[in-house]
């Protein structure tokens, strides 16, 4: 994956992508402002423009955000191509994955409109402002959570559960969102080790809980579910086989099984998922992982039987 060094894009990336011991590092988003109703970016419709890819997880987030807040009219999308090439993610001519808002043809000349000069991963999702010519946020946590501003209630993050959402984002997203990339990515089996046992360690937690609580943090879905479920859509199409994490698959839990089959089935959130799409980027060739590139038929799994849920 490329790089963007003040400004400039470079298709070699001088940075490691792992520690000294083989354990995967994930750099931090740096363009981190703010969507509030004070501003200077404010919730206005029409204003924003998100850049995202099909098979990321991080930019799924932000996908379930738009849909399950009903903002797929306020704030326009763009996908790039399931599989980066050099130039990193990518927009093809002639194919669904163009960007009809400033017909750029790699998102990294996204963020070389960026002041002042841009430095670091080309990643999405990206959150454009028309206003200011400018990229709001690169950070699909923020992201997510700033979507909030654009309803009249608390949406997905209200005050008297937002202790329990942060609470559950703390413990989901290091052993989990990112412990899947920490087994996927790891050099070295110490460090395949440490990080699948902490996915499984997650996910029997998840399914306990899940059993008595129809969603995290109770009786509605919140931010925390829709972090959690990028995780959980991908896992047996991909996880379970491209990054090694085997042990049991997500359909092997009753409770967590259930409850992703409820969250896929609400609202227009099964119009977030793509699971050919994840097929084809978790199984795009690979000089460690799958170095011919070929991509499995199956598994053949059935996301719209009922959950059977209280």
């Amino acid at each position: 994956m490329g790089v963007m060094i003040d400004g400039t894009y470079h298709v070699d990336d001088p940075s490691p992508a792992s520690d000294a011991d083989g354990r995967y590092r994930r750099q931090v988003s740096a363009i981190r402002n703010r969507i509030t109703k004070d501003g200077p970016f404010t919730p206005d419709a029409g204003r924003y423009h998100l850049y995202a890819a099909w098979n990321c997880p991080w930019a799924h987030r932000a996908l379930l955000g738009r849909a399950y807040l009903g903002l797929q009219d306020v704030i326009s999308v763009a996908y790039a191509a399931p599989r980066r090439t050099e130039q990193g993610w990518v927009f093809e001519a002639g194919s669904p994955y163009l960007d009809s808002e400033m017909g750029v043809s790699a998102l990294h000349e996204v963020y070389s409109k960026q002041q002042p000069a841009y430095t670091g991963r080309i990643t999405v999702p990206v959150l454009w402002d028309r206003h200011t010519q400018s990229i709001v946020s690169n950070e699909s946590a923020d992201i997510l959570r700033m979507l909030n501003a654009f309803v009249p209630d608390e949406g997905l993050y209200p005050a008297a559960k937002s202790q329990e959402i942060d609470d559950w984002n703390d413990l989901i997203y290091p052993r989990l969102n990112n412990g899947v990339y920490r087994a996927g990515f790891a050099r070295t089996q110490d460090a395949y080790d440490e990080a699948v046992v902490e996915v499984f360690d997650t996910l029997d937690r998840l399914d306990a809980h899940l059993s008595s609580h129809r969603f995290l943090t109770g009786s509605n879905l919140t931010e925390a579910d829709l972090r959690l479920f990028p995780t959980l859509a991908r896992f047996d199409v991909a996880y379970h086989y491209a990054f090694k994490c085997n042990i049991r698959r997500l359909s092997d839990y009753t409770a967590l099984w259930a409850y992703a089959r409820d969250i896929y089935q609400t609202g227009t959130i099964a119009d977030t998922v793509r699971f050919d799409i994840y097929k084809q980027g978790y199984f795009s060739p690979s000089e460690l992982r799958n170095p011919l590139g070929i991509i499995p038929a199956g598994p053949l799994i059935d996301w719209h039987g009922p959950a059977q849920r209280a």
